[in-house]
């Protein structure tokens, strides 16, 4: 399943932020994003028309099940590498941004590999207090 970073991001906040607050609309999106709503609305009909999202009459956000597929994914790959870099001694907020670049670019061998690792070893990582 190939899909544009961009849209992968959309539909990552689009899970994040269902979470978060429950229901998602675009001016939601546009938010936490820092976009204009127009151009969120351009591409939310882009993500519906490709069978992503679902949108309702009063403009609630749903993901269908492909696109939620592909939003689990991304997000778990933001938060496992982001864990695997803060466990290095970056700090948070560069973790955070590094692993968002990373996350749409790791193919899946490595991702499952370094996060298998990561996962037999985390309290080898954990630093001592």
């Amino acid at each position: 399943m190939q899909i544009h970073e961009s849209a992968e991001n959309y539909l990552e906040t689009i899970l994040m932020l269902h979470n978060r607050l429950g229901m998602v609309r675009s001016i939601d999106i546009a938010t936490e994003l820092g976009f204009s709503k127009p151009s969120v609305s351009v591409f939310m009909k882009n993500l519906r028309e490709n069978g992503y999202i679902l949108m309702n009459k009063e403009g609630y956000i749903t993901l269908t099940d492909t696109g939620r597929e592909i939003a689990e994914k991304i997000y778990e790959r933001h938060q496992v590498i982001a864990e695997i870099l803060m466990a290095l001694g970056v700090d948070e907020e560069t973790a955070y941004h590094d692993s968002c670049k990373i996350e749409h670019d790791i193919s899946d061998q490595s991702f499952e590999c370094m996060k298998a690792h990561y996962l037999e070893n985390r309290e080898k990582y954990k630093k001592t207090e």
